[in-house]
């Protein structure tokens, strides 16, 4: 067995001739380094000898700050975009954000035997690159896309991160505007790619579901070989018109990969998986039905690389969670579901039926969801009202600016007083605390959930704390 890890190999250097023809920059002053370049980085704190360091700019930061810092470093190269009073060689090139995905798409182009598979999607990206990594990473060295390196920045770091003896590269593609997509796609050259389903993540910056299916469907513009897309999604249609390869593969109710016998069990889900070359029972060591659609859109993208219908039921198997990501953590009587990474109204849903499945008195502790634009209140409100409503939730904890309005949802049902609203963790966790005190010697089940800026997973681990 391969994984991602075990490898030996390390990065090709980086011929100085290449890194002009790359980023089509000049030496300033002629000034060149002698020898190889050993690495690119953007991140001063880890600048090293033999490194170029290529300085972004950004709207609260400029790295240019920081290029005399990297020189005292030992680093011998800065990659800018306007020429520095330093003693350090300098290539100078139009736009340093551009020469990033240049570089990237560079480092792409010189690994021809690469099958690279492209994929996006409103929820479950993460979970279904991990699924996906698991089934490839058995059957050789694979890079798969880290954290939340997927936006015009991250895709080409990643790129930068391609070793000879990968054989595969699972990149996941987000997008914050219009665009975005195309020039990440673009650069990551997909053999296969597709989208998992069109929800209401940044729902602000795309002023509707419409714009989000629009900003995800750029990613067919770049396949080479088959197109995956998800039968079940409302906007099936918009998205296959955006196919433009021959070849295509579905998941989900009524496609070509499908599953059926679906049974949820707390912390796992078995089911048939039905695809064009068999079926078989999968044991998914996942909860939740959203995670049962993650495993067939996995299921999808292998098929379409060829990978047998046995390695994709191991590799599911045997998949593990991304950290923030549905972790079961066991403390005594106690559960946590640590689901802190991120959220979405549609992850939020599917969380709450995830905790509805647990022992105990089940408390699911949100915080705001962010990036919801003008819809945000409206968004909250809907949460509040679908939240109390699942049946086996105990109570709901919303904590944050939002917290009123998803209150305020709570109450125009018959089950407002299962939610509490605090605008901030420190007013939160008194009444977690008397949470406990109220219902022990009885087991409880917690669930954290909310956009990353909330740090959900602080106000979880001061309750832990305090058992």
């Amino acid at each position: 067995m391969h994984t991602s890890t075990t490898s030996t190999a390390t990065l090709v250097p980086w011929a100085l001739s290449d890194l002009v023809a790359a980023t089509q920059g000049y030496w300033l002053n002629d000034k060149k380094p002698t020898g190889e370049v050993k690495r690119i980085l953007t991140d001063s704190r880890h600048a090293e000898s033999g490194d170029a360091f290529l300085a972004l700019k950004g709207e609260r930061f400029d790295a240019h700050d920081f290029v005399q810092q990297v020189a005292e470093k030992g680093c011998q190269i800065a990659i800018v975009e306007r020429p520095l009073d330093i003693d350090i060689c300098q290539l100078v090139v139009t736009d340093t954000r551009l020469a990033l995905g240049m570089l990237g798409a560079f480092r792409r182009a010189q690994h021809t035997q690469l099958k690279v598979i492209a994929l996006t999607g409103s929820s479950g990206k993460t979970t279904t690159k991990e699924m996906l990594g698991s089934i490839l990473a058995r059957k050789a060295p694979t890079l798969i896309t880290r954290g939340n390196l997927n936006n015009d920045l991250g895709v080409p770091m990643m790129l930068l991160e391609l070793r000879p003896d990968h054989e595969y590269a699972v990149m996941e593609l987000g997008a914050s505007h219009q665009g975005e997509i195309d020039y990440t796609s673009k650069l990551v050259q997909p053999h296969v790619a597709g989208i998992i389903n069109i929800g209401t993540a940044h729902l602000g910056e795309f002023g509707g579901r419409d714009g989000i299916c629009k900003a995800k469907s750029e990613i067919y513009g770049h396949v080479s070989e088959t197109s995956i897309v998800p039968a079940a999604d409302d906007y099936i249609d918009q998205i296959r018109q955006s196919v433009r390869t021959t070849k295509t593969l579905s998941f989900g109710e009524g496609g070509d990969v499908y599953a059926s016998d679906i049974q949820l069990n707390p912390q796992s889900a078995q089911f048939k998986l039905h695809t064009p070359v068999g079926v078989q029972p999968v044991d998914l060591p996942f909860a939740g039905e959203h995670n049962v659609q993650n495993a067939l859109a996995a299921a999808a993208f292998a098929l379409s690389l060829n990978i047998s219908l046995d390695d994709i039921v191991t590799g599911l198997e045997q998949a593990v969670g991304a950290k923030g990501r549905l972790n079961f953590i066991q403390k005594n009587d106690f559960l946590f579901i640590d689901d802190t990474y991120n959220a979405n109204p549609t992850s939020m849903r599917a969380a709450g039926e995830v905790l509805a499945q647990q022992e105990g008195i089940r408390v699911m502790v949100i915080g705001d969801i962010g990036e919801l634009g003008p819809t945000a209140a409206q968004q909250h409100y809907l949460l509040g009202r679908d939240l109390v409503s699942i049946r086996g939730l105990n109570f709901v904890v919303a904590v944050g600016e939002f917290a009123p309005a998803t209150q305020e949802g709570a109450r125009s049902t018959q089950y407002g007083k299962k939610l509490q609203a605090f605008l901030n963790q420190e007013q939160a966790l008194p009444f977690l605390i008397s949470l406990i005190e109220t219902h022990q010697p009885q087991k409880m089940s917690f669930l954290f959930k909310g956009s990353r800026y909330t740090h959900m997973e602080t106000l979880m681990a001061d309750l832990m704390e305090k058992l």
